[in-house]
């Protein structure tokens, strides 16, 4: 997974378009981050912060690009943005729409410049439709979407806030699932410059298949009522004795099946599937009740040799104790600021890369001078303002 050589704009700030060019850049793609040179982005000064004073999450999903501070709201700093432009692969904008093509780095603008480009709009709603223009974030994304709705524990409990930005990171992931597709298509031939608009409340309809299958049928699926949402009494999440809760989710058959065998209940076994809503009732209070009886350190030790289909919820810390993790080599804590790795095991280890995230305009002179502009150029630029 080698993406060495592939030279990327990134125009994006906040979460979402910086985590889609941290997987590029993970994956060895060169990100030079577009900042304007007064702030950068916002999420530099986003609590909490690290000891230098940098948000925790800008250095997370920032780390190994290269920042470049010019004003593109100057003629000077759009020309140097277009010459850039020129010899980039792909150019990534997160601004709300029009507001590219107002700047003067939209798709048509860049294509003028560089008519194989890929160039990716990541927003809320997307370029078109009666919401295109509205202002958003995660929570409202998730709520079109009707993943807020399924967060609840029945019909006639509010809506949990889910503990990650969904919208947010599957949104960045698609983007980057689209571009390097983009890429594949162009180096196949298929294709030359191609446009891609990803909206995040597109993405999150999509993961909603699972359900939107019944609701296409005119059905209505509701929260806590469907096979994967806590409807069935063998696929739920229930409390040990200490507090703390267990997943179970023995779909499948053969899984009950254990699961029973190992709690020493064979006689429930017949009860996997059962339509009858006394018993299912019956059932689910019976595995509560089992389940409050025991710590969960002690049902984790107890089924951890059977194929049970049962796993703790951990909280985010535990999760970064967890041996399986561990064991993949996901969370890196060495070597620069503490982050989550690429999630995926390659057998070309240099797809991986650890370092830094980049001071404001840290690499403007550097980049810029790649372009051909002199030390005495970049002196008066700066001095006026353009870059930073």
């Amino acid at each position: 997974m080698r993406l060495d050589g592939v030279r990327i704009l990134d125009l994006s700030h906040l979460l979402p378009g910086p985590y889609a060019t941290q997987l590029l850049a993970d994956a060895g793609a060169d990100v030079v981050k577009v900042e304007p040179p007064s702030a950068g982005d916002f999420l530099r000064s986003y609590p909490p912060l690290d000891d230098d004073g940098v948000g925790r999450l800008f250095a997370a999903i920032n780390r190994g690009k290269r920042s470049v501070a010019i004003d593109l709201k100057r003629d000077e700093g759009l020309a140097l943005f277009h010459r850039l432009a020129a010899e980039a692969d792909v150019v990534l904008e997160q601004f709300r729409p029009g507001v590219a093509d107002r700047l003067g780095v939209g798709y048509d603008a860049v294509g003028e410049h560089n008519p194989d480009v890929v160039y990716c709009s990541l927003s809320g709603f997307g370029q078109t439709g009666p919401a295109a223009d509205r202002v958003g974030h995660d929570l409202n994304y998730v709520g079109l979407a009707g993943l807020l709705d399924m967060t609840r524990s029945g019909p006639d409990e509010p809506p949990a806030i889910p503990g990650y930005p969904i919208a947010d990171m599957a949104g960045g992931l698609f983007a980057a699932f689209a571009i390097v597709g983009a890429l594949a298509s162009r180096a196949l031939g298929n294709a030359s410059g191609e446009y891609l608009d990803v909206a995040m409340a597109d993405v999150v309809a999509s993961l909603a298949q699972p359900v939107l299958v019944d609701a296409m049928a005119g059905e209505d699926p509701r929260p806590g009522g469907t096979p994967l949402t806590g409807g069935d009494p063998w696929y739920a999440v229930y409390e040990a004795a200490d507090g703390q809760f267990l997943t179970l989710a023995a779909f499948e058959s053969k899984f009950w099946a254990s699961f029973c065998e190992a709690i020493g209940r064979p006689e429930l076994a017949p009860l996997h599937g059962t339509e009858d809503p006394d018993e299912r009732e019956a059932l689910r209070e019976e595995l509560a009740t089992l389940f409050a009886s025991r710590p969960r350190a002690e049902w984790l030790d107890r089924l951890a040799d059977r194929e049970t289909m049962v796993a703790p919820v951990h909280s985010p810390r535990e999760l970064l104790a967890d041996p399986q993790f561990a064991a993949r080599g996901l969370f890196e804590t060495g070597g620069g600021p503490p982050h989550v790795g690429l999630p995926v095991q390659s057998s070309d280890a240099s797809s991986r890369r650890a370092a830094s995230a980049p001071a404001l305009g840290e690499h403007t002179d550097a980049v810029l001078c790649e372009l051909g502009v002199d030390a005495g150029r970049l002196d008066d630029l700066r001095a006026v303002g353009v870059i930073g």
